[in-house]
This record gives C-alpha cells, structure tokens and sequence, in this order.
C-alpha cells in the first residue's frame, strides 16, 4: 500500500482522493461508523469549492456572496470575488466526498490506531505496512501526540458552540455577529436550515451565549432546531511539525488557528505531491507558505479582538473602510497559494 489515511473526515478523504487520481494505493482507516458530525462553521470559502470541483465532488448546500459583520447598528459586508462559497452540512460534506472516495476504488475500513512504527522503508500501524501514514485524525489528533509533535497551549482556550436552525436563510452572506465575549457565525446550508457556531473563551451554555446577540435572536425566534448544541474546542492547536518521517499531519491534525472551514481540504493535495515526489519536506515548506495569510489575518484578528476597545472597534472600522474589510476577505477566500 502506497498510502494509509487515518482519519476519514474531510480532509483524510480528500487526500486519498487526490491519491487515488494520481494513481496512489491508499486505504483510509476510520473509527467513527457512518458520517461524521463536527462543531464547525460549515462555511466553504470560494477556493475550496474550487478545489471540490476539480475532484468531481458537488455537496449540495447553499450559495455564499460573502461575508457580513454585524455588531449593534454597525454592519460591513464583502463580497467574494473569486466566486460563490457555499455553505454545506458536515455530514453532507462527508458523505459527498466519501462517496467519491469509494468510487474511486480506495477501501475504507472502520478501524482504530494503537501502534505506530516506522523506519526510512515505511510504516506499520497495527500490523499494517505501508510506505507512508497521513494522520487527518482531527483537532486533538492522538497521533500527533503519540509522535511527539503536539506544542500544548494554555493562554487564549477558545471553544466553538453550533446548533442547527430549522429556517429560511435571511442572507446569501455568512454573517459575524459580534458580541463582548463572543462572536456567532451564521451560515445557510440549505433552503431551510441555518447553522449558528459561537466562538468564546468563556465556558458557558449554547443559550447563554446566544442571549448577547440580540438582532439574532429576534431572527431565530420561533425557528425550530434541527440539532442539539454540539461544542469542539479548544480551538487552537499547534504542532512542531508537519512531518516525522514517513508521517504527515493534515487537516486540523496539522495545525489550526480559528474558524476558517475548509482549509484541511485545500492542503490535501500538497500532501500526496510530497508523497509523489518522495520530498515530504516539501509538505512542511508548503504547508507554511500556503497558510501564511491564513494565520497571519487570523492571529491579527484574534489579537485585536482580545483587547476590549479594539474589538469594539473592528465592525465600525470595517464599515468606514470597505475597501479594506473587502481586501481581506478577498485574500481568505482565494485558494491558498494563489
């Protein structure tokens, strides 16, 4: 086997699909049965719609212009220029891309990790050979502390709150609604439902959260839910590298930040070219330069938002300064690298 994935959310799919069109063997090996449920914003950016299509891989879900902030009378909104995001449900997401996974030939097996070992030929997990071992096993991933490259942090632990909104979407944007202590992400996904993450720091009920924003909770007045709240968190990880090896970290495995769905699934392919080319140190250069705009907007972001003036102030200034606001949500929504 040329490549064994573990971890079948979106992005371990996504890198054995783009194995398995460059005419890698590669086995995905998952613990969760069925389709797979996360917290998350739910919200592709136009890049990563573009990167689905090129894989042949349509979810069905909901046209995205842009993006909105909102605090108070303050509102600033961006349009994407590249083209729609669009909003899709994690299960829907998952189940889109596991079906082309399928077609494409690569086996998925419901099976857990316990071993991990390797040397300059390859890797055996549980007995299992392979030439190389992409952990896509999510935000806590159990193989990236197994080997030693998880960097904890303690400072700044911000968790995400999501329930879905049986609803007709207001807006084609994904709307920020900022409040002191948190901000609400809300995200149309279909014609009738409406997903809304929170994003704090503070540990406290869905509901509780919820009652800071007042415009949105006019809005979801008399909506029925379609989920239960669901949280992930912390949201910040880090790692010491990409590599080990003949290990590869990807997706939320490798690194995350804050709420920008998508992302794992747009490094996929980055992945299995460093495979293809027998450079996985290539992975890790790569994986720097085409998040660099990512992490340097989101940790500017999260900075200013963490001093109570400045957070106060960032909805306003983007309403004063379109351009600006406009700018900076181009370069998110572009495909990393470009």
């Amino acid at each position: 086997m040329d490549l064994l994935v573990v971890g079948g959310g979106p992005a371990g799919l996504a890198t054995a699909l783009h194995a398995a069109r460059a005419g890698l063997e590669a086995t995905v090996w998952e613990q969760r049965a069925g389709t797979i449920g996360k917290a998350c914003g739910e919200g592709l950016m136009p890049g990563v719609v573009a990167g689905l299509t090129a894989l042949g891989v349509h979810p069905p879900g909901y046209d995205l212009r842009g993006i909105r902030y909102v605090a108070g009378a303050h509102r600033a909104d961006a349009d994407f220029r590249a083209g729609p995001g669009r909003g899709v449900r994690r299960t829907v997401l998952h189940a889109a891309l596991r079906e082309a996974v399928l077609a494409a030939g690569v086996r998925v097996e419901q099976r857990a990790v316990r071993r991990v070992e390797q040397d300059e030929d390859g890797v055996v997990v549980d007995g299992t050979c392979a030439r190389h071992l992409v952990a896509a096993d999510g935000l806590h991933s159990p193989i990236r502390r197994a080997l030693g490259l998880h960097r904890p942090r303690r400072a700044h632990r911000r968790h995400g709150l999501r329930r879905h909104y049986v609803l007709t979407p207001w807006s084609d944007h994904v709307e920020v609604h900022w409040a002191r202590d948190a901000e609400a992400y809300v995200t149309p996904v279909s014609d009738d439902l409406v997903g809304v993450a929170v994003l704090t720091a503070d540990r406290r009920p869905y509901d509780d959260h919820l009652a800071a924003f007042l415009e949105l909770q006019e809005r979801l007045a008399g909506a029925g839910t379609a989920t239960p709240a669901r949280g992930a968190g912390p949201l910040r990880q880090d790692a010491s590298a990409r590599t080990a090896g003949r290990l590869l970290l990807v997706g939320d495995a490798a690194g995350y930040v804050d709420a920008l769905t998508g992302e794992g699934i747009a490094l996929a392919s980055a992945a299995v070219r460093a495979v293809i080319n027998g450079d996985l140190a290539a992975y890790e250069r790569e994986w720097w330069r085409l998040t660099r705009r990512y992490r340097w907007l989101t940790h500017a972001l999260l900075g200013a938002a963490r001093v109570l003036p400045l957070r106060a102030a960032l909805v306003p200034a983007a309403q004063r300064l379109p351009w600006l606001f406009s700018a900076t949500v181009d370069v998110l929504a572009r495909p990393p690298g470009t």
